[in-house]
C-alpha cells in the first residue's frame, strides 16, 4: 500500500512546488510587462544583499563585497529583439543575393 501512495504523494509535493513558485513569480510581478519586471528586479538588487549578509554572519562566513554593476535586461531584450528583426527583414533580399551568386558560380564551373 505504502508502495503506490508513495509516487502520489511525490507527484502532489512536486505540483505544490510548481504551482508556488509560479505563484510567487505572479505575485511579485515577474509575469507582468518588461517595467514590472525590471521593478522586480530593482526590489531583488535591493533586498538580496542584506539577506546575505545577515545570514554569511550568523553562519560566520565572510564573503566578497557584491560587484555593482547598472545593467538593464529590457534594454539587452530590446536590442536583441531589434536584431533579430532586422536580420529577418533583410533575409529575402540577401537569399535573393546568395541564389544570384550562387548561380554564377555554377554557371562558371560548368563552363
Amino acid at each position: 500500500m505504502a508502495a503506490r501512495l508513495f509516487p502520489i504523494v511525490k507527484f502532489v509535493i512536486k505540483g505544490g512546488l510548481a504551482g508556488a513558485a509560479v505563484y510567487v513569480a505572479y505575485d511579485q510581478g515577474l509575469l507582468g510587462s518588461g517595467t514590472q519586471g525590471a521593478e522586480a528586479l530593482k526590489k531583488a538588487q535591493a533586498a538580496l544583499p542584506p539577506a546575505i549578509q545577515e545570514w554569511t554572519s550568523y553562519i560566520g562566513w565572510e564573503l566578497p563585497p557584491t560587484p555593482k554593476f547598472d545593467f538593464s535586461p529590457s534594454d539587452s531584450w530590446n536590442k536583441g529583439v531589434q536584431t533579430v528583426m532586422s536580420a529577418l527583414s533583410v533575409a529575402p533580399t540577401r537569399a535573393c543575393e546568395y541564389t544570384v551568386e550562387g548561380w554564377k558560380y555554377v554557371k562558371d564551373l560548368v563552363k
